[in-house]
């Protein structure tokens, strides 16, 4: 979130749980069967376990997971699992408790170790730790995470900064702060030894898994800034106040929510979905510095 926080959204203006029902019975007709709910903050949204349940319900969604920073899980990783959530990635940018309240600037670390210790005894598994490394903010530490899929053996992705909704930043500004996967593969591996291919159940998602030796968790890689992975991608997203974006690195939207206040039903809706598809990005062009600046990465659910 930006220091100065952002613009309130009326209620109405944010997608009834129904009307995200709807949208996902016509992508699970298309063929879409993973679902994620990102945020934000997912879990401060008031009745998200109904939501998970009506997600749960869609004939077609074998996979529904969550993006969440961890610290309410302790309150609801019970009652989600027994809605129909899968497993959890939990945001997680450092392990000290002083530079975690200065990124977070409320938080509390022991708070998220509460919520991962939650997800586990949920069976929300496996549970992901996302770590997105900033040069001069935490790329300090990436030594003390990567060792941390050894004991306690979690599964870990470190991913490049991406410049959403940083317009106030030159090409050369954000370039600075990016730490390719390159670089902290080879920290990794000259402080921890060689890292091993890998795989991981579900791992249908843009990173690349490896493992240290004798590790019961895994290390992936994302690498949107220095080997993109446009070509593959299958992901859509749709924000909480339904515009759908065929790219999070791109400002173009599709108007949802108006279509479904206008009464359309799922056949419209899937058609909605599959021109949005037909029209995504062949790639992201910030080499070209052209980077999405409309919305913050909060507001999108990246």
């Amino acid at each position: 979130m930006p220091p100065e926080g952002v613009p309130w959204q009326p209620h109405d203006s944010i997608l009834r749980f129904e009307e995200i029902e709807l949208i996902v019975q016509a992508a699970a007709r298309l063929g879409i069967s993973k679902i994620r709910l990102t945020g934000g903050e997912p879990l401060v949204r008031p009745g998200v376990v109904n939501l998970v349940r009506m997600i749960a319900a869609v004939p077609g969604v074998d996979d529904l997971a969550l993006t969440t920073n961890g610290t309410l899980l302790p309150e609801y990783a019970t009652q989600l699992a027994e809605a129909g959530l899968k497993r959890v990635n939990v945001s997680l940018d450092t392990l000290r408790p002083e530079r975690f309240r200065r990124i977070t600037r409320r938080g509390d670390l022991e708070d998220v170790f509460r919520g991962l210790d939650a997800a586990y005894a949920a069976g929300l598994c496996p549970v992901k730790i996302n770590t997105v490394v900033v040069r001069g903010l935490n790329d300090d530490e990436v030594i003390d995470i990567a060792r941390k899929t050894v004991e306690p053996g979690w599964h870990v992705r470190f991913i490049e900064m991406m410049p959403v909704g940083s317009c106030s930043l030159s090409h050369e500004n954000w370039r600075d702060q990016v730490v390719t996967a390159h670089e902290i593969r080879k920290a990794i591996e000259a402080s921890l030894g060689p890292l091993l291919p890998a795989k991981i159940y579900p791992a249908n998602g843009p990173a690349r898994y490896f493992r240290l030796p004798d590790a019961k968790g895994t290390i992936g890689f994302i690498t949107p800034i220095s080997d993109h992975f446009c070509y593959s991608c299958n992901r859509l997203r749709l924000t909480s106040d339904g515009q759908l974006r065929p790219c999070l690195l791109s400002d173009q939207e599709v108007d949802l929510r108006k279509h479904l206040r206008q009464g359309v039903g799922i056949p419209e809706i899937m058609d909605i979905l599959e021109q949005t598809i037909k029209h995504k990005p062949r790639a992201h062009n910030l080499d070209q510095c052209n980077e999405a600046t409309k919305r913050t990465m909060s507001k999108i659910g990246g």
